[in-house]
């Protein structure tokens, strides 16, 4: 149990990609963490794109940096609901600050876009998002999973386990 005593927020929205959430929670759940689903407070549930539903534990607004030890954006359309949510933004740029890790996969890139914490380092996404990273000045990779310091990005749910592998081994 690599995260035992640990706490990692799962950020969620309406149509969040299922697997990249649900494989996350489990996979952390699994090593010991404590796992919070964190939303913008515009629901107190949201449904995934193929329909299974998520509590929301807590909304980004009464959640500091603080008191977590990582954080997992995942993709699916959530992400363009995420970004603009200033107190999802501000949690993650104070996670950032913190150089505590911040896993992204997908279209979650987005949300690092408008955190404005990418410029400078080297990442992957779902490529749909490629020249917006690159726009935003990261360095984008076609790769399974990238780790740059404190962040940890993937492509797309094939990518998962590698995903949490690297995220998991950077919470330990």
């Amino acid at each position: 149990m690599k995260l035992k005593g640990k706490k990692i927020a799962v950020l969620v929205e309406h149509h969040y990609q299922d697997m990249e959430v649900w494989y996350s929670v489990f996979r952390l759940r699994e090593e010991g963490a404590k796992v919070i689903l964190v939303g913008t407070g515009s629901a107190a549930e949201y449904q995934g794109k193929y329909g299974y539903p998520a509590k929301v534990d807590q909304t980004a607004d009464k959640l500091k940096a603080t008191k977590l030890d990582g954080i997992v954006i995942p993709g699916g359309w959530a992400p363009d609901k995420l970004r603009m949510s200033e107190p999802v933004l501000t949690l993650v740029r104070d996670l950032n600050r913190a150089r505590k890790p911040i896993a992204c996969i997908c279209h979650g890139g987005w949300v690092l876009c408008s955190a404005g914490v990418v410029k400078g380092r080297k990442l992957t996404s779902y490529s749909a998002i490629k020249d917006d990273l690159i726009n935003a000045g990261a360095s984008w990779q076609d790769s399974e999973v990238v780790v740059d310091r404190n962040l940890v990005t993937s492509r797309k749910p094939d990518d998962l386990p590698a995903f949490m592998r690297e995220f998991i081994e950077l919470c330990a």
